[in-house]
C-alpha cells in the first residue's frame, strides 16, 4: 500500500511552478523527454510527473533530473542553507546559556 503525500495548496503550489521550471528549463534547451529520461534513469512517466509537481516522485528523481537539465542539482543544496530565522533563534539560545555566574 502506497502512502499519499498529502500538502497543502501552497505546497503544492511551489511542486507545481517546480515542474514548470524544470520542463520549461528542458525545453529551453531543445531536449526531448526521451534523453532526460536517459540521463536521470527515470521513466518517461515519472519525468512528466516531476513536470507537473508531483509529491508522490522521490527528491532523489527531482535531483537527478535536475541534473540531467544542466547541473540544477546544485540548487537543491541552497535549500534552508541561509536559514536567517533559525540562526537567529539559536544565537539567542546561545546568549542566554553563556551568562556568567552571578
Amino acid at each position: 500500500m502506497k502512502n499519499n503525500q498529502i500538502l497543502l495548496p501552497p505546497e503544492q503550489k511551489i511542486l507545481k511552478q517546480m515542474g514548470i521550471n524544470f520542463k520549461l528549463a528542458r525545453l529551453r534547451r531543445n531536449h526531448a523527454m526521451s534523453l532526460i529520461c536517459e540521463r536521470a534513469n527515470v521513466s518517461r512517466a515519472t519525468l512528466w510527473k516531476i513536470e507537473n509537481g508531483d509529491p508522490s516522485v522521490s527528491i532523489g528523481n527531482y535531483i537527478a533530473v535536475a541534473h540531467a537539465i544542466g547541473g540544477f542539482d546544485k540548487d537543491f543544496e541552497k535549500i534552508c542553507a541561509d536559514d536567517y530565522l533559525g540562526k537567529t533563534l539559536n544565537d539567542l539560545g546561545i546568549m542566554n546559556k553563556n551568562r556568567g555566574k552571578r
